[in-house]
């Protein structure tokens, strides 16, 4: 086994300024640091093939190249070899410190730069393994102590160099590791044996030399990547990256890609290559096809030393390359032709389902099918729905068809894709196929026609005249059917409809005044049906149009009016009701009837226009009351016709405006003799009512007094339920004693009472107040001093209560200070007062002087 060691190059040349750069023929056992430095990166066997190889230089300037060759040999190691070799470890002195000259500092000019120990990492030893020796000059006149400083040495991570303090001998103790710390930086003292400074402490740089020790490892171990079906060759996959904890500037940190295995190697076992440097994966052959090969699964290897089989190092990882899918295959009908049928006058009804194949990946716009018709339907009466879960096309009717008109169709569909198709596919004759629709015949409606059917006729038709013909149609021509008549809707009853030929006769007088007619128009309406399986209905309307005839004679309006008892003023303006229409209605002519006399003789009628008349009084006065004045209203109609109509006209007492006054307006205002008795009647009854009602109901509380006296205190049930509604159960109720109705204070005399028991609505038992006694012939002046001399005697009184304890309001008996009622008298009758002074108030109050002073009756 060889020993890993170092020798050094050096390429000698007349301008030593030179850069040169070096490289070894075998950079797998033995490299060169840019100092010229040749050491061997791995342990291995010493033979004829590693015995030789070269060293490169070349100018980094000129690009100049030299060459050497470097042969190895097996030396035995002797003790005195080793002694030997232990005394020739590299020896690192001090540099001079200055010295003073003519009492001036100096310093020798000296080029001394301490070049950096490199030391390979992983090395086994043995430990401690002897680096270099540090060596001052003084060391020959003085004592000195030597020790180093710097991360490695006395700091974290400590011991891993040692230095002997008095031979100055440096040690590294174990095996570094580049990948953790690739370089150290130490500092050499050296004291004398007082601990002072002798020397000016200098840096050692120690370089980890790399090994190749790790192996390349890939970010992911699966890599997923897509690519699109039909791509061509050198279309970019994806990428895979791997990372190796080498010197990545150094063989051992170079990676190299390459593919290890395609799997499934169809169309061919080489789709895809990858960029050795940057792992970049790309297509290099084409046929990619996703119907037929949906995914690739390649096996991917990353190896150092720049891809060196021998002596790199390698990992792998795999990478999942999915082919997506494009529109690459145009949906195809299953068969050429679909057969269907469908009942007529049914719309929303699927009539065939149209199924396609579609190779592209399903639920993708390059497989969902559209369908269109592209023939055999030019007024739009069907339509194709996608069913989005089979692709199927859903044939449907979306207007009615008729069996009589068309009995079969003939489409021509078209399937397509919601995206188009790639470049160079063309769709082929099987995305067209034809759709034959068969018209099922099934039984209709009759139908009338015209619906609805108008005719005009005059009012007044008798009955048993045949108006019109109405009949129904009916659509099934092939079908052989009888159709009946029935009446459905007419809502004055004037109609029927023969069941067989549908003629309609009138059963009662048409009237175009009634209720039953809006704006002339009279709507009844029947319904026919035919006798097929099932069997069908329709309905029609017949509007009647009624002329208008002059069967109605005008009344007056209103029936009712008001007027003065003078002339002045006293216009009543009227007008007529005709239920005719022009022309048997207006202009109208208004008069006044001969009889009885005194119409004409009071009253006048005058003609404002066509429509409209004034009534006025024609004497000079007429006494108040109501009148019923008639009046002949004759309209235009051909013959013309009149009508005497009754006006109820109340004359009144009229103030300066023209407004009645009279206490009784509203028995003016209509109502008759019969109608005033009646509600006189009841006027009178509802105060019988109410007088007897008032008087069960006092002796119903005396009954209830006389009971609570007979109830004793601490029995008082007042805050308890009562009932008041149960008759008693004969003669066992009436064992009471009647004596305990009579006044209480004669019943039980107040003196025998016990204290603290008495009734809350009893007569109190404290001394009454003396309150003073009101005058029998009181005056308008003397009530301010009664109230004030009975607040005086009230507060005065020691016999009265607080105000703050329970007073008796409610009880009234002997010695009661209220006064009689009978001092509300009047002090004389109505007979003796004189009215006479009403004549002196007008008009309007001459009737009540009449009836109540001294004039005539």
């Amino acid at each position: 086994m060889s020993k890993l060691g170092t020798i050094e190059v050096k390429f000698s040349n007349c301008n030593g300024k030179r850069k040169v750069q070096y490289e070894s023929s075998e950079p797998a056992d033995f490299k060169v640091d840019e100092d010229g430095m040749v050491y061997a990166v791995r342990s291995f066997p010493l033979s004829s093939e590693h015995a030789k190889f070269l060293i490169y230089a070349q100018d980094k300037e000129t690009q100049e190249k030299w060459q050497v060759a470097v042969k190895l040999s097996l030396k035995p190691t002797l003790p005195e070899d080793s002694l030997k070799e232990s005394q020739e470890i590299e020896e690192i002195v001090f540099p001079r410190q200055s010295t003073k000259h003519n009492g001036h500092l100096q310093r020798q000019k000296r080029d001394w730069v301490i070049p950096p120990i490199n030391l390979p990492e992983n090395s086994r030893g043995p430990f401690p393994q002897e680096l270099v020796r540090i060596r001052s000059d003084r060391d020959k006149n003085l004592s000195l102590r030597y020790s180093v400083t710097g991360p490695g040495a006395d700091q974290p991570p400590t011991g891993i160099f040692i230095i002997n303090p008095i031979s100055g001998q440096l040690s590294v103790t174990k095996p570094l590791d580049r990948e953790l710390i690739a370089r150290f930086h130490l500092r050499a003292h050296a004291v004398d044996i007082n601990g002072n400074q002798v020397e000016n402490p200098i840096d050692i740089v120690i370089n980890v030399i790399d090994m190749n020790d790790n192996r390349p490892e890939f970010l992911h171990q699966v890599w997923n990547g897509t690519v699109p079906e039909g791509s061509k060759p050198g279309t970019y996959v994806m990428t895979v990256t791997a990372i190796d904890a080498d010197d990545p500037n150094a063989l051992n940190g170079m990676l190299r890609y390459r593919i290890l295995s395609q799997a499934p190697s169809t169309p061919s076992p080489n789709m895809f290559t990858i960029n050795n440097e940057t792992g970049d994966i790309i297509t290099v052959a084409a046929g990619l096809d996703r119907e037929k090969v949906q995914q690739y699964t390649l096996i991917i290897q990353a190896t150092d030393m720049e891809g060196n089989p021998t002596y790199g190092l390698s990992n792998t990882a795999t990478a999942v390359i999915t082919v997506t899918d494009v529109n690459d295959n145009p949906p195809e009908f299953t068969a050429m032709t679909f057969y269907g049928e469908v009942p007529e006058n049914r719309i929303d009804v699927i009539v065939a389902n149209l199924t396609v194949t579609d190779k592209d990946q399903p639920h993708t716009p390059a497989w969902n099918a559209a369908y269109r018709i592209s023939g055999g339907d030019p007024t739009g009466r069907f339509a194709i729905q996608t069913d989005p879960n089979s692709n199927d096309g859903l044939v449907t009717v979306v207007k009615p068809i008729d069996f009589e008109t068309n009995r079969m169709f003939v489409l021509t569909v078209a399937a397509e894709n919601q995206v188009p198709l790639a470049k160079g596919i063309q769709h082929p004759p099987q995305s067209t196929a034809t759709v034959s629709v068969t018209v099922i015949d099934v039984n209709e409606n009759p139908y009338f026609a015209p619906n609805p059917k108008i005719i005009r006729q005059e009012e007044g038709l008798h009955a048993g005249t045949m108006l019109t013909t109405f009949t129904a149609q009916d659509p099934d021509r092939y079908m052989q059917q009888n159709i009946r008549y029935t009446k459905l809707s007419d809502p004055a009853n004037w109609l029927k409809i023969d069941p067989v030929n549908g003629q309609i006769t009138t059963i009662a007088v048409l009237d175009r005044e009634s209720p039953n007619v809006k704006n002339n128009i009279y709507n009844a309406t029947f319904l026919a049906s035919d006798n097929g399986i099932p069997p069908m209905s329709g309905t029609g309307t017949l509007q009647i149009y009624l002329l208008d005839i002059n069967d109605n004679a005008p009344q007056v309006l209103p029936q009712e009016a008001e007027t003065c008892e003078t002339p002045d003023p006293n216009s009543i303006n009227i007008t007529a009701l005709d239920y005719d229409i022009d022309p048997n209605a207006g202009p109208f002519a208004f008069d006044l009837p001969l009889s009885p006399l005194n119409i004409k003789k009071n009253w006048t009628i005058t003609r404002l226009n066509g429509d409209f008349a004034q009534l006025n009084l024609k004497i000079k006065f007429l006494e108040a009351g109501i009148y019923e004045v008639p009046i002949i209203i004759t309209d235009s109609g051909n013959p013309p016709k009149s009508n005497i109509s009754i006006l109820r006209v109340k004359v009144c007492q009229c103030d300066s405006n023209g407004d009645c006054t009279d206490v009784d307006r509203i028995v003016g205002a209509g109502l008759g003799t019969g109608a005033i008795i009646a509600i006189l009647l009841c006027i009178i009854i509802l105060l019988i009512l109410v007088l007897m009602f008032v008087v069960w109901m006092k002796r119903r509380d005396k009954e209830r007094q006389a009971k609570q006296l007979l109830i004793d205190p601490e029995d008082d049930v007042r805050d308890n339920i009562l009932k008041y509604d149960e008759e008693g159960g004969g003669e066992e109720d009436q064992d009471y004693d009647l004596s305990q109705l009579q006044q209480p204070d004669t019943v039980e005399p107040d003196a025998i009472k016990p204290v603290g028991i008495r009734r809350l609505d009893e007569r109190p038992i404290h001394a009454e107040p003396q309150y003073p006694v009101r005058s029998a012939a009181p005056h308008p002046g003397d009530i301010g001093d009664f109230i004030n001399e009975g607040l005086k005697a009230a507060d005065n009184d020691p016999t009265a209560p607080p105000y703050d304890s329970l007073l008796v309001f409610d009880y009234e008996g002997s010695g009661s200070t209220a006064g009689s009622l009978s001092s509300l008298n009047s002090s004389s009758s109505g007979g003796e007062q004189d009215y006479d002074y009403l004549n002196d108030w007008g008009p309007r109050f001459k009737k009540l002087a009449d009836m109540y002073g001294g004039g005539d009756d």
